[in-house]
């Protein structure tokens, strides 16, 4: 379901017999257990803009794995749905840096600017974090990260250790890569005063592109 300019983009990625096995996996578990996010959003981050219109990777570990959160895109969640705390922990980083109190965050809204909202795995076993974690999503993240970053001028967040297990894959040369724990109550702590959201504006600034508006 990748979008047709994604799909010739990540041509390897998609037809490696590995992405096949993982094809077969996520069959028998939506056969057998509720699975995040639903079939047809597993790859929405991919559905805002063509590869060449990407200027930041968010990088998180999996989705949001209770009834109704998921959408398809890292830390998001849809209209309607209570906050969940990474997203909360999020806003506030986003409120220190900025200085100003923050009382929403609409992810869509970075999507629409280029920000490309994924998780190192892609789908996930109700109620189970990290359920479908070693199952091949890794290889096809890793793809889009090679392939991204060879084209230079992007902005990486890695937020957490699954994010951060794929740093090497990235080109340094020519991008800016950030680093941090994830958003998570378990590590927010280690999170709060990152200040990458003003560090890849500068960036992007600095390369002569427009800075995101992040809120």
């Amino acid at each position: 379901m990748l979008p047709d300019k994604w799909r010739e983009f990540l041509l390897e990625e998609t037809k490696a017999e590995s992405f096949a096995r993982l094809e077969e996996f996520l069959a028998a578990e939506r056969a057998r257990y509720a699975v995040f996010p639903p079939e047809e959003k597993v790859y929405r981050a991919f559905s805002f803009f063509p590869p060449e219109e990407t200027r930041a990777v968010i990088l998180g570990q999996d989705p949001y794995h209770e009834e109704g959160q998921a959408e398809g895109l890292a830390f998001s969640v849809p209209e309607g749905v209570r906050e969940p705390p990474s997203l909360r922990n999020i806003r506030r980083e986003l409120s220190m840096e900025f200085e100003r109190e923050i009382p929403k965050l609409e992810l869509r809204n970075w999507a629409a600017q280029g920000v490309l909202l994924l998780n190192t795995v892609l789908t996930v076993r109700e109620g189970e974090a990290n359920s479908h974690a070693g199952k091949g999503w890794e290889i096809f993240t890793s793809g889009v990260l090679r392939k991204l970053s060879g084209r230079g001028g992007l902005v990486f967040f890695l937020w957490g250790n699954n994010a951060r297990k794929l740093k090497d894959v990235i080109r340094a040369e020519g991008n800016l890569i950030l680093e941090s724990a994830h958003p998570s109550p378990l590590s927010a702590r280690k999170f709060f005063g990152c200040g990458h959201f003003k560090l890849a504006n500068e960036f992007l600034v600095s390369i002569g592109k427009s800075p995101i508006v992040w809120c």
